[in-house]
């Protein structure tokens, strides 16, 4: 069966979205047509972030997950963009129910930041929620650019990622 897309080329289909970090995980889902993205949760990253997800997977169905990968401003993956690659491949192909893209997000939080600053969030209590705002300006990254260009947004998960560390500092 064909997927099946709008006038503009956007697949319908509830996302998840993924702002994976070092100490937590923030996570955002948008609705079925892609018009509204809103913070869902931060899992801390050393808990059970498998069975969160498996919970978060089977509770939202969504047609994709976009993960965020932070590259350099000069577009190059180093150690954070490795240390994500790496955690998704840790956790093995078995662990996806649905297609994983990978989205570059090297601004994601310097713009969530500034939205709960202009939202009247101090830095300290911006600690709590960043993650999670940071997910949501990924997928709204990702919506748009699916909507420019009638392609899913970023490149897909692989296994073998060597190829995608561009300076080898990996």
């Amino acid at each position: 069966m064909a997927e099946q897309v709008d006038s503009a080329g956007f697949r319908p289909g509830i996302r998840l979205a993924l702002d994976w970090g070092q100490a937590r995980i923030g996570v955002a889902a948008c609705d079925r047509d892609g018009l509204l993205a809103y913070p869902v949760e931060t899992i801390p990253a050393r808990g059970d972030v498998v069975g969160r997800l498996r919970v978060l997977l089977a509770e939202y169905e969504p047609l994709e997950v976009i993960v965020g990968l932070p590259r350099t401003l000069a577009g190059v993956e180093g150690f954070s963009a490795t240390l994500v690659r790496d955690q998704l491949t840790a956790l093995g192909a078995h662990q996806w129910v649905v297609p994983v893209r990978l989205l570059d997000e090297r601004m994601s939080t310097v713009t969530a930041s500034r939205r709960l600053t202009v939202a009247g969030k101090s830095a300290k209590s911006q600690r709590g929620i960043i993650d999670q705002a940071a997910a949501v300006a990924i997928l709204e990254q990702a919506i748009a650019s699916e909507r420019a260009s009638g392609r899913p947004a970023g490149e897909p998960l692989s296994t073998n990622d060597e190829s995608k560390r561009g300076d080898g500092d990996g």
